[in-house]
């Protein structure tokens, strides 16, 4: 897993278990390692709302919008931060705008009715008083009244069942107020006394099993969840509070690092009702499989095996067969360079130049100083009639030893190609559009006029970093030379 997935990982599980400041610290390297990642300033996003910092949350959800206009969380986002900041004809625009790229979007149908509901409320509060009538003025001695507090229901009016959902009710939201506090005793006392009042609420056993959860106690907040479940279903209970707790059940076994078992309840989950946040903890966890699984096959021992068997097929000339063979070999040990070579070697001779150059790429990223992945890639470089590239690969071979006979020979084909045959080398390179582009610059026109008549000028022109990778590239294409 790379830096940039650890790090988004670590902001997540964070995330999940409140510790924004810790998400926000995680994201925020991440970002710094790929600033072009618009999940990673979502993410972030998230976390800045879930912490009150809505401002910057706006600022993170634009920034994703404006690196993937059409990604639908981008808007849930920026419409989240307005919303929290007040800007209910701003969050409502944005759910909108989101709503034009995923007209079925859940999040964001459900955020724009809320801020309807929001704006309503907002705008009948705040209507002016009517133009014909002079508000009366306030002494300056007078205080803002207190608006009244709404009178409590009295229980001798109530129904012996709306008396039973009341109390249980009281109970529930104490336990609510500890759970905040992270009183998670006191929290789990009065989420018993509610289901001792109303044992037939899925809600009651939902918070019960939060509270497991958060003490990692996954084992009973998985058993919670299914009593809940249970009770749910013979109440014909909301499928969102189903979904719900089928989904708590998937984070225990995720915790639990049984992802197959968790895979198994975030599709429950789903069928009972689909949510973006569910499909993203499934997509993970299926993920987390086949990683665990391809650990899992991992068997260096057997991996010589298959490569020893490729080895024998590759010399009857069976390349086919071979393949398979390193296939397997690259299955059970995926970080040995040399059997990316092999197999590189075996595409060759069946001209299958692109699947070749594929495995070359792969195992110099394993091993940068493998000079046997250089002089593969060079020679199927040469076979696709890219002599420029092949010889900048024979150079990189150079580089790491100098006297490889193969490296130099392949090197010095190259540079015939070049020299008997100039036309063909401007052609090949002029169909590279990173070429057309350095070309068409007139700051990189000036500055080649200029080598070319004071040659000791592209000294100062390669301590600057950006003009040195130009030149770099026009030199690896051919179009230019320095003697």
């Amino acid at each position: 897993m790379s830096k940039v997935n650890e790090l988004k990982e670590k902001g997540n599980k964070a995330l999940n278990e409140d510790h924004f400041d810790e998400a926000i610290a995680a994201y925020t390297e991440a970002i710094a390692l790929d600033g072009n990642n618009h999940v990673l300033y979502s993410n972030r996003s998230a976390a800045y709302a879930k912490a009150g910092k809505f401002e910057l949350a706006l600022a993170d959800a634009e920034k994703t919008i404006e690196l993937n206009p059409t990604w639908p969380k981008g808007y849930s986002r920026k419409g989240s931060a307005h919303a929290g900041l007040n800007n209910f004809p701003e969050a409502f625009e944005a759910y909108s705008e989101g709503l034009k790229h995923d007209p079925q979007n859940a999040m964001l149908l459900q955020g724009r009715q809320e801020i309807q509901t929001a704006l309503i409320n907002y705008m009948t509060r705040n209507m002016s008083t009517p133009m014909d009538i002079d508000p009366p003025k306030p002494k300056e001695e007078q205080k803002p009244k207190e608006p009244p507090k709404p009178a409590e229901p009295k229980l001798e009016d109530m129904s012996e069942e709306e008396r039973k959902k009341y109390l249980a009710k009281k109970e529930k939201d104490t336990g609510n107020g500890y759970y905040k506090k992270k009183d998670f005793e006191n929290a789990l006392k009065y989420y018993h006394k509610a289901l001792e009042i109303d044992p037939t609420d899925i809600t009651f056993y939902n918070n019960i099993a939060a509270v497991y959860f958060e003490q990692k106690n996954y084992d009973e907040c998985i058993k919670q969840c299914e009593k809940g479940i249970e009770v749910g279903r013979e109440n014909r209970a909301d499928f969102k509070l189903i979904a719900k707790a089928l989904s708590r059940i998937g984070n225990s076994y995720r915790k639990l690092e049984d992802y197959k078992q968790a895979k198994i309840y975030y599709e429950k989950a789903m069928s009972e009702h689909r949510t973006p946040e569910i499909k993203t903890l499934l997509s993970e966890v299926e993920a987390k499989i086949k990683e665990v699984e391809r650990r899992a096959y991992i068997d260096p021992a057997k991996a010589e095996e298959e490569k020893e068997l490729g080895n024998e097929l590759f010399k009857k000339g069976d390349y086919s067969n071979a393949i398979k063979h390193y296939t397997e070999a690259i299955s059970r040990n995926p970080d040995d360079p040399k059997l990316y070579s092999n197999r590189a070697a075996c595409y060759t001779k069946l001209a299958a130049f692109d699947l070749g150059l594929k495995d070359c790429e792969m195992c110099i990223k394993l091993d940068s100083k493998f000079i046997k992945g250089y002089i593969r890639k060079g020679k199927i470089l040469q076979g696709m009639q890219q002599a420029t590239k092949a010889s900048a690969a024979y150079q990189k071979a150079l580089e790491i030893d100098p006297s490889n006979a193969e490296a130099v020979e392949g090197y010095r084909s190259c540079s015939m190609a070049f020299h008997n045959n100039p036309q063909e080398v401007w052609k090949n390179a002029m169909a590279d559009p990173e070429v057309q582009q350095i070309l068409k610059d007139p700051a990189m026109r000036l500055i080649l006029d200029q080598m070319q008549n004071e040659p000791n000028a592209v000294k100062e022109h390669l301590k600057n970093p950006a003009i040195a990778d130009k030149i770099m590239k026009l030199l690896e294409s051919g179009i230019i030379q320095i003697h």
